[in-house]
């Protein structure tokens, strides 16, 4: 058996790839269980109450009970946050969640039966069914917050957050760097008090002025602000919610009095007691939840099915020049994180020594690189870049969940260091192989401030419609060949 120190070293790999917290791997696994349950308790029903063959089996009607229970158990448990796992989630509250959601589907699953008069499927099978699907489903949760929490105790799957308090936010950050199963890890406190500097100095940085976060937020990875004062400075609140938008991370709130305009507002509770909470969250989470298994469902079906086209390529690039079939670039990702982007190689071997003799010539403003008769680029790269074919291998980084096939294209570090503020918003989401600038026809001739501002436009308004849209225009653009 491996050691649980292994056990946990592989799942962070996991984890570090696909920077998902593990929700969706555990939404996942609970949706095939679901279905897996449908099926076991027609076999159970069958050999508990109709051992003799009295059931006359419809497989029209299984096929209708089956869609609306998968379709219940879907609905309900998003609008009854039973499918949620906050991290100070407790065992008693996720009972309460489920039996709240398996009591609302027995009760339509009920209903439906007698509205479609579903005469062949008998009352018992539903109240097998429900009870079955809740007994599992349940287990499943509870074994999942019990790992999650012995898991961010040994150091995994953490939130990286900043603080910004008086003298009375002492308990909460004090509840927040003991709270191991909670995995938080506190970057910085941000500020004045000597009872939290006595208190917390030695085991994290602590800063005196809050015009020090920009600097923090640009030079760490940070995931969360928390804003925990006893009294909130309005104006203190609204500039730094404007800079933690600007930078696209997460911006909380926690105090007993809020003097805040009504925004987006949710109670949460980080201690034991209900707090005010702004919250600054992405919109439409089910439907980002559903981008993030499309990528990786369709980057690897697309890997599968490009395999000859792989290959290939891979040959005359081999063929054509000497060097290796790939090249991998350090790039950054997600609020700052590094990664290896891969690509096919479209330059000459020694094309990064020859960078500096041709920076002059660079025809990008910005911090970007972008010459368009390159003499580094080798004849199959020069159809391959026009293509776009040399993205392909992002598919296995799609995979890796370090990107996405829509999004942002991937920086260099040097380029996200020349970055203004506003700029680094582009790292609030997963890069993509494609955006909106890479479809462009003469996309090299856009002035950098441009470029930024379309993907910037391409986060606020973001939908899967627009991907989808998206990734038919890449397709073209392959096609026809209109990349420069």
């Amino acid at each position: 058996m491996l050691k649980t120190s292994t056990l946990f070293k592989n799942i962070k790999d996991l984890e570090t790839r696909y920077k998902l917290d593990l929700k969706w791997m555990l939404n996942v696994v609970e949706f095939f269980t679901v279905l897996f349950i449908i099926p076991l308790s027609f076999i159970l029903t069958n050999w508990l109450f109709f051992a003799d063959n009295s059931w006359n089996f419809n497989i029209y009607q299984f096929g209708i009970y089956a869609f609306f229970f998968i379709f219940l158990w879907f609905v309900l448990s998003q609008v009854t946050s039973m499918a949620m796992l906050p991290r100070a989630q407790r065992y008693i509250s996720a009972v309460l969640l489920f039996f709240r959601g398996y009591f609302l589907i027995f009760l339509s699953l009920v209903a439906l039966k007698f509205v479609l008069s579903l005469s062949d499927i008998p009352l018992m099978l539903i109240f097998l069914h429900v009870h079955l699907s809740f007994i599992i489903t349940l287990g499943l949760r509870l074994l999942t917050i019990h790992f999650l929490r012995v898991y961010r105790i040994n150091g995994y799957n953490l939130r990286h957050i900043v603080i910004i308090g008086d003298s009375c936010s002492y308990q909460i950050i004090d509840k927040l760097s003991n709270q191991k199963d909670w995995g938080f890890n506190i970057r910085a406190i941000i500020t004045q008090s000597k009872l939290i500097k006595n208190k917390f100095g030695q085991e994290i940085p602590i800063i005196s002025g809050a015009e020090n976060l920009s600097y923090i937020l640009e030079s760490q990875v940070v995931d969360e602000v928390f804003y925990c004062k006893k009294h909130i400075l309005k104006t203190e609140v609204r500039q730094i919610a404007r800079l933690a938008n600007e930078i696209g991370v997460v911006f909380r709130v926690q105090s007993n009095v809020s003097t805040l305009a009504p925004e987006k507002v949710q109670l949460k509770t980080l201690n034991e007691a209900g707090k005010l909470t702004l919250v600054d969250i992405p919109s439409r989470k089910l439907a980002h939840d559903v981008k993030t298994v499309t990528d990786v469902l369709f980057s690897s079906v697309a890997l599968i099915l490009l395999l000859p086209v792989l290959l290939m390529i891979s040959a005359l690039v081999k063929l054509s020049s000497d060097g290796p079939i790939f090249f991998a670039q350090e790039r950054i990702g997600l609020r700052g994180r590094k990664f290896k982007l891969y690509k096919f190689r479209t330059m000459v071997a020694n094309a990064e020594a020859m960078m500096e003799k041709l920076r002059e010539q660079n025809e990008m403003d910005g911090p970007t690189f972008k010459l368009k008769d390159d003499p580094r680029i080798t004849p199959i790269g020069k159809i391959l870049r026009k293509t776009g074919l040399d993205e392909l291998p992002q598919l296995y980084n799609v995979v890796l969940g370090e990107m996405s096939l829509i999004g942002p294209r991937p920086p260099l570090e040097s380029e996200v260091k020349q970055y203004e503020r506003w700029q680094l918003r582009r790292l609030s989401v997963k890069p993509g192989i494609t955006c909106t600038w890479q479809i462009m026809p003469h996309r090299n001739d856009i002035k950098f401030e441009k470029w930024m501002r379309m993907d910037l436009n391409y986060i606020d308004n973001w939908s899967l419609t627009k991907d989808i849209k998206l990734i038919f225009k890449t397709i073209s653009t392959m096609i026809f060949a209109t990349g420069r």
